[in-house]
């Protein structure tokens, strides 16, 4: 095992000393051979749970015998889901089959869009969905999801008096171990364990990513404070997944806070450029870049990997990298992009799609008026734009062309899948926009920017963080012309 930092002898002190810990652990930093090292220096029994079974099943391998790797999905299936295997294998219902069961048959007139008996059965099912993210213990109408072209409070308020009674229905369903209409998905068992007041049996334990932990989550390890010591070890930085219900559970933790800022992945330069965005997140630590690692920022020709912003910005560099002749891989697949370019078909087809982010269109028309004259809709004007010139075919075809990523020549990857990877050279995809401005003018005359919001500053720094030896701003060279009063 390497020589210990001392920020890493300090966290193994405090952990020794039987404090409850929070470990802010920046990008490449070593976090986990720094709970290793903790988990070697005592005898006590101990628990790490993991932020998915690729990771559990990596830490098994490198903590001592006396912790117990496994993911919140695992501890939960032992204790309570196994009684419901039999529904967790049945055949995958349709949305709307399940709908007719639970008697949504009818559909509602919400404003100027009418919301069909698919729509509203599909949101029934992400409304419970949302509800077994959460911490509570009821049902209530903030579960119920938004919908696209339903933007005002009175008219979610409307959507939620309808949905919420055909979700109570669901959540009862879901409840009969044997038989029911409902898919019975993992997340499902997880709450129903969390409601039981769980205690896991242990000593210490361990919360691996907990920036992006969800509430229910949170809820479970907190309440083992009273038997065993809590560690929380994550990057505040990199709490991206807000949008499906993870929070920063770590800041404002009832602990001693710690940090590991030594980054061993690369080298100064790109920590120079972490840093940047750190500072506008307001993060609460900044990277110092090995210095054996020799670093680069500049114009990359052939990168290992392009990140986008979002998974239309993902379709269109897949688009533009077949057509100049190379193997792509994807992150995670195509099937992301497969739904949305079928999403597209059906629309111009003339038929609704069932699509969550498009369900309430009528047509092609429709989704190109929106996305074009709805300041709501300006994120959908480049997968409009690339639909009309391409087709839906021709990205279905695409997607077809992908290869995996051990024989591709470069990956395509949102920044939100890239969270955990790393490549030797990264290029930052288009569609990372700079603020819009706004109409004050500085000394000179030019338009002020916008401040960049912690949601943007906190993505851009997951990119440029999975660079080993070479990173290309590409979508964010306009962080140098930004104003530095502003950061």
């Amino acid at each position: 095992m390497p020589t210990p930092t001392d920020e890493q002898v300090k966290a193994a002190d405090a952990f020794h000393a039987g404090h409850h810990l929070v470990l802010q652990a920046g990008a490449g930093t070593g976090k986990t051979t720094t709970l290793v090292q903790l988990a070697t220096g005592t005898k006590r029994r101990g628990g790490y749970l993991a932020f998915n079974k690729d990771i559990a099943s990596d830490a098994s391998t490198r903590f001592p015998r006396t912790v117990l790797c496994k993911t919140a999905h695992a501890t939960a299936y032992a204790a309570l889901g196994h009684r419901y295997v039999r529904r967790l294998n049945s055949p995958r219902q349709a949305g709307w089959k399940i709908g007719q069961a639970l008697g949504i048959t009818r559909a509602v007139q919400i404003g100027d869009r009418e919301v069909g008996p698919r729509t509203l059965s599909n949101t029934a099912l992400r409304t419970v969905t949302r509800f077994c993210h959460s911490a509570d213990h009821t049902l209530a109408h903030h579960h119920v999801p938004p919908l696209r072209g339903l933007g005002t409070p009175a008219q979610h308020a409307q959507l939620a008096e309808v949905v919420l009674p055909f979700a109570v229905k669901v959540w009862a369903d879901l409840h009969n171990a044997d038989d029911g209409m409902v898919r019975f998905e993992h997340d499902h068992y997880l709450k129903m364990w969390a409601l039981t007041n769980p205690r896991i049996d242990a000593d210490f334990l361990f919360l691996d990513e907990a920036q992006d932990t969800n509430p229910v989550l949170e809820q479970v390890f907190a309440a083992q404070r009273d038997h065993a010591q809590l560690v929380m070890v994550g990057d505040s930085a990199q709490a991206i997944y807000g949008w499906r219900g993870a929070r920063d559970v770590m800041t404002g933790f009832d602990a001693t806070h710690l940090t590991l800022t030594q980054s061993f992945r690369f080298g100064p330069l790109v920590a120079e450029q972490a840093n940047r965005w750190l500072e506008l997140a307001d993060a609460p630590i900044r990277l110092t870049g090995s210095q054996s690692i020799p670093t680069e920022v500049g114009d990359i020709a052939r990168p290992d990997a392009v990140l986008c912003r979002t998974n239309i910005g993902a379709m269109t560099e897949v688009m533009r990298l077949l057509t100049q002749g190379h193997h792509v891989a994807l992150t995670r697949g195509g099937h992301t992009l497969q739904a949305l370019a079928l999403a597209a078909r059906a629309l111009k087809e003339g038929r609704r799609t069932g699509h969550p982010e498009l369900v309430l269109f009528a047509s092609w028309g429709e989704l190109q008026d929106y996305a074009a004259y709805d300041p709501a809709g300006g994120d959908l004007q480049p997968f409009a734009d690339l639909v009309d010139k391409h087709g839906p075919d021709a990205i279905l075809a695409a997607v077809d062309e992908l290869t995996d990523e051990e024989h591709a020549d470069v990956t395509v990857s949102t920044a939100h899948k890239a969270k955990g990877r790393e490549w030797t050279t990264v290029k930052i995809g288009d569609y990372f926009p700079p603020p819009k401005e706004t109409d004050q003018r500085d000394g000179q005359g030019r338009p002020i920017p916008e401040p960049i919001s912690d949601t943007d500053a906190r993505l851009a720094y997951v990119a440029v963080t999975r660079a080993r030896r070479q990173l290309d701003l590409g979508g964010l060279s306009w962080i140098d012309s930004y104003p530095s009063h502003r950061r």
